[in-house]
């Protein structure tokens, strides 16, 4: 509409709310598609949520030792993760693992005594 009125697309976009960009891609879709390119997008989904009983499992191998076959003396991100899918069926990234550490103010590698 304000297209065919003339109008600049930093205009439109100050009056839409919106980025001259995104001015230009509506404006693509329409050539392209007619009134259905400017139907809503289908977008992802919420990231699924990690459940807080797998929290609280972290929390606890954390504190606790890591198995003694391991040969480990304290758990790392990285074990603690791989130790969870193996022997545990949990999925969880390192990095989820670290944040948790992190929030938590956990710190295994510097509970106990050297060994």
């Amino acid at each position: 509409m304000w297209s065919g009125e003339g109008r600049r697309r930093k205009d439109i976009a100050e009056l839409a709310g919106v980025a001259p960009l995104t001015v230009d891609r509506c404006k693509t879709r329409y050539a392209e598609r007619g009134l259905a390119g400017l139907e809503e997008k289908r977008r992802g989904g919420p990231r699924t949520q990690v459940p807080p009983q797998v929290r609280a499992r972290v929390i606890a191998l954390t504190r606790m030792s890591p198995p003694a076959e391991s040969g480990l003396s304290h758990w790392s991100t990285r074990t603690l993760a791989d130790h969870l899918k193996r022997r545990e069926g949990i999925s969880v990234s390192w990095h989820y693992v670290a944040r948790v550490w992190r929030e938590e103010n956990l710190k295994p590698h510097r509970s106990g005594t050297f060994t």
